[in-house]
């Protein structure tokens, strides 16, 4: 049967990790690790069971972000385990659709970049003539690729697209190379790219049309979706980890559970730090 462990200070399982003191007891605080057990004068003692509370929040967070690992930790601490399998479930089902959606950006990107654009609409509604690329208005572009006018336009003034003006009624209007850079830029944003990264993109394929540039941005997605879905194992075997143990720790009774359950002497140096 487990025996009495040792309290740990907040150092103590900071150090581990390279954080602050206080970022431990902020983790507390938000719920990520159960509360400290406190010493008779009010200092924190910590015990294994937080030690791999701890593990498994940075271990998570690598794969699924600081948000959904929180909530896999406050779902534990709550004894919630089937509110825990459901954020998992839906942390895995989230990345699959990601690897689909990255699948479907590369087919879409390479079917822009192997012909030419098709000629849009024209402004008024109607399909312009064949070979004439009438250009499309705001308003036609955004129906077209199923986004707000208001988000073409911050595209513009990120440098993504580039309308040109109507000479009669001063008016935005995209070409077909507009176009083509909207819907790239669409599928690219349902990846994840921040803006600044779509621009550079881009100009890029503007400026050569080089498909290696394709390539490495491509590339690039699916190394993080790949290094996502490794941390997410490294997670998973943290998390059994933790609730086997407070599965065990529950079980002990409290003259030989962790210190983090009873009471016992304080090892921090201030109360104010407690």
């Amino acid at each position: 049967m487990p025996t009495r462990s040792a309290a740990l200070r907040p150092a103590d399982l900071a150090g581990e990790h390279g954080l602050s003191a206080q970022a431990v007891r902020n983790y507390e605080e938000q719920g990520i690790l159960p509360p400290a057990e406190r010493g008779a004068n009010g200092y924190r003692r910590y015990g294994p069971v937080h030690a791999q509370a701890l593990r498994t929040f940075l271990a998570l967070r690598r794969g699924v972000g600081h948000r959904t690992a929180a909530e896999v930790l406050n779902a534990a601490n709550r004894g919630a385990q089937e509110a825990v399998f459901r954020i998992i479930d839906r942390a895995h089902a989230a990345l699959l659709r990601e690897r689909e959606t990255l699948d479907e950006v590369a087919a879409a990107l390479e079917a822009l970049l192997a012909s030419p654009p098709r000629p849009p609409h024209r402004a008024g509604g109607g399909a312009s003539a064949p070979g004439t690329g009438e250009p499309l208005t705001v308003g036609a572009l955004a129906h077209q690729v199923g986004l707000h006018p208001a988000t073409l336009r911050t595209w513009e003034r990120a440098g993504i697209l580039h309308p040109e003006r109507d000479r009669a009624t001063g008016y935005r209007v995209y070409t077909a190379e507009s176009v083509r850079d909207a819907h790239a830029a669409r599928e690219l944003r349902r990846g994840g790219f921040p803006l600044a990264r779509i621009r550079d993109f881009l100009d890029h394929l503007r400026g050569a049309g080089d498909p290696s540039d394709l390539e490495a941005t491509l590339d690039e997605w699916r190394a993080r979706i790949n290094a996502r879905s490794r941390a997410m194992l490294s997670g998973a075997r943290e998390l059994e980890s933790y609730l086997d143990a407070t599965a065990e720790a529950e079980a002990l009774p409290p003259a030989n559970r962790a210190p983090s359950m009873t009471t016992g002497p304080a090892f921090e140096s201030s109360p104010d730090r407690a």
